[in-house]
Parts: C-alpha cells; sequence; structure tokens
C-alpha cells in the first residue's frame, strides 16, 4: 500500500521564506528549530516490513489511528515486505530524517545486524530509536499434519526422523526462524526451516497441513488455535501468556533454557532532530496508555510498553548481542 503524501503548500512555502530570512541576516542556528516547532506539517509514513495480516500490521494498525489523533496529520501504513525485513530497513536508513518517514521493526532487525553477511546499512549508526511499543509472547504450534500431541512427543518424532518435521516462520531471520534453530538446538534435534512472505503466509500453510509446525507469534497463531484447527504446544517465553494461561512453557514442556519474547520499536533515519524524535516517543507513550488502546492490544496478546529513545537504544544493543551468539551457535543460515 504506498502512500501519497500531499504537501501543506501556505506552510511550506513560510518555511522555505522563513529559512531565506534566516540564511540572509547570518543565522545558520534555527533551520532545525523551525523546522521542529512545525513539526509534523504532512502525513507521516510509518513503513511496514511485512505484508499485511501479520503481527506487525495487527499491532501498528490500531496505535497508528491513535498517534494520527495526537498529531492532527495522518499516519499512512506502506507494506514493504522481504529480505527478513531489510528492505523496509535500507528504505528507512535512506530515506531524509525529517521525521516524516518511520518504521515499526521487529526483533529480526536486531538478528540480521549477524544472520545476513552483508547489510546495506548499519544497524546501530543508521538508525534513530523512537520507542519500544510492544512486547509480544510466542507460540510453538503444530498443524493438523503433525501426529505429536505435545513437546516430548515432536522431539521424539524428530529424532526418529532427522529433518523431516518442518517448521515456517514469517522469513529468514524472523524471531521464529532463530526460536526453532535454537530450539533444534538446546533439544538436540534437526528439523527443517521453511520461510514465508510473512505470518498470513505461514498460516495458511500451517492450516492446508503444508508444514507440520511454527514458531509464530501469538496473536496471528492464537484465533486458529482457539477454534480448533491448529494445536498449541507451548509458548517460547519465561512465563505463560495471559491470553493463553493453559499452553505451558517450553521449560515447563521439558525443555529449559530457552526464554524469547517478540517485541516491536519505532525508528527513524539517523539524524531526525531530536525535538522530533522526543515528541514522537512521548506521543506513543501517551496513546499506549489509553485504555481502549491497552485493553485492543491485550485482546491480541500484546504488552504495551512506551520507552524512552536511549531505553530502545540499550534495548536494541543488546538485542544485537544476544542473538549473535545465538546465530553463531545454532549455524543458523539464510535460506
Amino acid at each position: 500500500m504506498a502512500s501519497s503524501l500531499r504537501p501543506v503548500r501556505g506552510r511550506r512555502a513560510w518555511l522555505v521564506s522563513g529559512l531565506a530570512g534566516m540564511l540572509a541576516a547570518g543565522s545558520l542556528a534555527l533551520p532545525f528549530s523551525a523546522a521542529a516547532e512545525t513539526w509534523p506539517a504532512r502525513p507521516l509514513q510509518l513503513l511496514i516490513p511485512y505484508p499485511p495480516g501479520g503481527s506487525a500490521d495487527l499491532l501498528a494498525r490500531p496505535v497508528a489511528a491513535k498517534l494520527q489523533e495526537r498529531l492532527g496529520q495522518p499516519v499512512v501504513l506502506e507494506y514493504r515486505p522481504g529480505a527478513g525485513g531489510t528492505i523496509a530497513s535500507q528504505s528507512l536508513a535512506r530515506a531524509r530524517p525529517d521525521g516524516y518517514t518511520l518504521i515499526m521493526v521487529l526483533a529480526a532487525h536486531a538478528i540480521n545486524a549477524s544472520l545476513y553477511p552483508k547489510l546495506p546499512y548499519d544497524t546501530r549508526k543508521d538508525f534513530a530509536p523512537v520507542s519500544l511499543v510492544a512486547n509480544l509472547p510466542m507460540i510453538l504450534a503444530g498443524s493438523s499434519s503433525l501426529r505429536a500431541n505435545n513437546v516430548q512427543e515432536l522431539i521424539a518424532e524428530a529424532r526418529a526422523n532427522p529433518g523431516k518435521l518442518t517448521f515456517a516462520s514469517a522469513g529468514n531471520g524472523n524471531t521464529g526462524h532463530l526460536a526453532g534453530e535454537l530450539f533444534d538446538s538446546v533439544a538436540g534435534i534437526k528439523m527443517t526451516h521453511v520461510p514465508y512472505k510473512g505470518s498470513a503466509q505461514v498460516v495458511t500453510a500451517m492450516l492446508s497441513g503444508e508444514v507440520q509446525l511454527t514458531f509464530d507469534s501469538i496473536s496471528t497463531t492464537l484465533p486458529h488455535v482457539k477454534s480448533g484447527k491448529l494445536r498449541a504446544l507451548a509458548v517460547t517465553g519465561s512465563q505463560r501468556a495471559a491470553v493463553a494461561p493453559e499452553v505451558p512453557t517450553l521449560a515447563e514442556a521439558g525443555v529449559p533454557g530457552i526464554s524469547i519474547t517478540g517485541w516491536y520499536a519505532v525508528l527513524a533515519p539517523a539524524g531526525t532532530p531530536q525535538p522530533v524524535i522526543d515528541r514522537l516517543s512521548t506521543e506513543i507513550a501517551t496513546v499506549l496508555r489509553q485504555p481502549e488502546l491497552k485493553a485492543t492490544l491485550a485482546a491480541n496478546g500484546y504488552e504495551p510498553v512506551g520507552s524512552t529513545p536511549a531505553a530502545l537504544r540499550t534495548h536494541i544493543d543488546a538485542e544485537i548481542n544476544r542473538w549473535s551468539k545465538v546465530v553463531k551457535d545454532s549455524g543458523a543460515q539464510v535460506q
């Protein structure tokens, strides 16, 4: 879905003439302040690294709707899927740092730093952290083609048939991909990874029995578990999910040492004026505290956060280091 951004001609003209006046007077210190004071003067574009219908989309839609109420400008979602989210991230790295182009990244953003040998951007230097938006539990689910009814039966089947069981993820470098690789490593088994272009495609493949398993976000998978079309085996976090308290953790199912929770964050291009970053961070945190939005997100398993830019930078640095070790130890590769 491409966005058509229409400039606000009157305000843009004022900015141009004002800038010309300041330059004529010999002042070079004020343009960024003036831009920050008038921001936002036109619609914002929020890049989504995966196709519609996935967990990022389910989170971004209600958050963007509330955010545009606060900003007084539309927040338009643009989907740029592919290459584990790196296509959208590259687009943001090349965008003008004016606060009008943003991205909602997933944990894959940190994973890609070590999974892909040559990225067209620097994960740490080319982006300005804005806010950690939400965390989301993941679930290990089986399709109708899976014979195992629980995690221990799954492990036994995988050991008896190395490489024959397949697990789907929403793409190379996705958290589900690395969760499966880590599960293989810890459980001492070998399954075959089948990457798709997004969670919606994973669900379709699971419902048809095309693949036996998935490590995916609880928001996209749980509705099909509740309808009886998919089978929940475990959640990947350190504790049971509030929306599925009957599903055990992997540790409870006999596979300790795995604790994985998906996360979602908003970034801007590096060099975006700090007043704009701070305003965005504040507004995101404000909408995430609204009872109506909190209830909507909680119903789909999301745990709203709303962090400072500094806290998000620390989080991303820690995640890059953490997943680098997982990628190395598991031998995960881009397929």
